[in-house]
């Protein structure tokens, strides 16, 4: 009787752990499935399709401080998991405390952009990702060929890179590691916010009465959602075009012919675009002017998203707007100017609009977990 007891007993327990064993790719797919609610369906381009194998590459390329001049700098160095993969400071800090000229940009889905940096000087994340690395203000390294010695060098490197791309040391190339990188990158995809459970998934408990209010205010009298839209079945809260504030461009206003006489006379000299924008504050005021060259494009700036915006201070390309607050009454001025007219809120309404931004906050979970990732 004991003996069948214990049978039954132990077949109990061999079906219990069996069942958990089958729901941890089940129930972790949910969990992905879930932090995707609001948006769309991540890209995935033919000429790098994801695999597993490219994002551990590319997660370990990320963290890894040995890829900088001094071995102090990685690309986690400015993209904090906890910050929403941006670093808390006005502008980039790079090799040997130097500073850059433009606030760092949140990666959490770095993957909907159209174009990369402020400016939109590179079209593809795979192209964006090794620019850093070969920066003097940023990783520092000599050139390219510097960072694929190191990457060689390092037996678990090759045989990542086996494993990912099917080279040996030899044909590792700068494109792989970009490839991977972006991969990784890729995957930082984050919603499920109050406000995509209240709006996607009619959770009417979700968002507070006041970021209700202040969500009819973004969609209506504001006109917030015009450039950070909200579409029937997700919201990127980017229309991923340019725009101006007139950020900066007072500061040269007076010399604005010279400096951009200066910018076209370095294009003509071959000068690179990257190392330009990252070292010349004037330059880089400029915005997306210095990749077209059109006049009507100074001091225009690529729209960021407002997921997660209130992990992400400071605001604005240049980092010099300090809290949520101020944003809310820089643009309300500028819809102001844009108009024609005032935009008057009372200060109940400003606050209500404030709160509403909260709740674009995701789960910490994807930060918490990539937080614990070693450097």
């Amino acid at each position: 009787m004991v003996l069948h007891d214990m049978n039954y007993l132990s077949q109990i327990i061999l079906s219990i752990t069996f069942g958990a064993l089958l729901c941890v790719p089940i129930c972790l797919a949910a969990h992905e499935d879930s932090m995707k609610l609001g948006l769309p369906p991540v890209p995935n381009p033919v000429e790098n399709p994801l695999s597993s194998a490219k994002i551990a590459l590319g997660q370990k390329l990320f963290f890894d401080k040995r890829l900088s001049g001094d071995g102090s700098i990685s690309c986690a160095s400015c993209h904090h998991p906890e910050h929403a993969f941006s670093d808390g400071l006005p502008v980039a800090k790079g090799i040997g405390g130097q500073l850059g000229t433009r606030n760092t940009p949140s990666l959490m889905n770095v993957a909907f952009n159209v174009t990369q940096f402020w400016d939109g000087r590179r079209p593809s994340l795979d192209a964006q990702a090794l620019d850093p690395f070969v920066n003097s203000h940023e990783h520092g390294l000599n050139n390219q060929q510097a960072l694929i010695e190191i990457l060689r060098s390092d037996p678990e490197y090759v045989s990542a890179f086996q494993t990912a791309f099917q080279v040996s040391p030899s044909r590792i190339e700068a494109k792989h590691i970009g490839q991977a990188i972006a991969s990784f990158e890729r995957t930082l995809v984050a919603g499920n916010s109050p406000f995509d459970q209240y709006f996607f998934q009619g959770d009417r408990t979700a968002l507070s009465r006041s970021a209700v209010n202040g969500l009819s205010l973004f969609r209506g009298r504001a006109g917030c959602a015009t450039c950070h839209t909200i579409e029937k079945t997700h919201a990127l809260f980017t229309d991923n075009e340019f725009h101006s504030l007139s950020i900066g461009l007072k500061k040269i206003e007076l010399r604005l012919a010279d400096i951009a006489k200066y910018l076209i006379k370095a294009r003509d000299r071959g000068a690179n675009l990257d190392q330009t924008v990252i070292s010349d504050k004037d330059i880089a005021a400029l915005g997306r002017f210095a990749v077209t060259f059109q006049p009507a494009d100074i001091g225009k700036f690529r729209t960021p998203s407002l997921r997660n915006v209130a992990r992400t201070a400071p605001y604005m390309h240049d980092g010099s707007i300090a809290s949520l607050e101020e944003a809310v009454e820089l643009e309300l001025y500028y819809r102001s100017a844009e108009a024609g007219r005032p935009l008057i809120l009372t200060p109940l309404e400003k606050s209500d609009l404030v709160e509403f931004l909260k709740s674009l906050n995701s789960p910490p979970q994807l930060s918490e977990t990539l937080h614990t990732t070693k450097e």
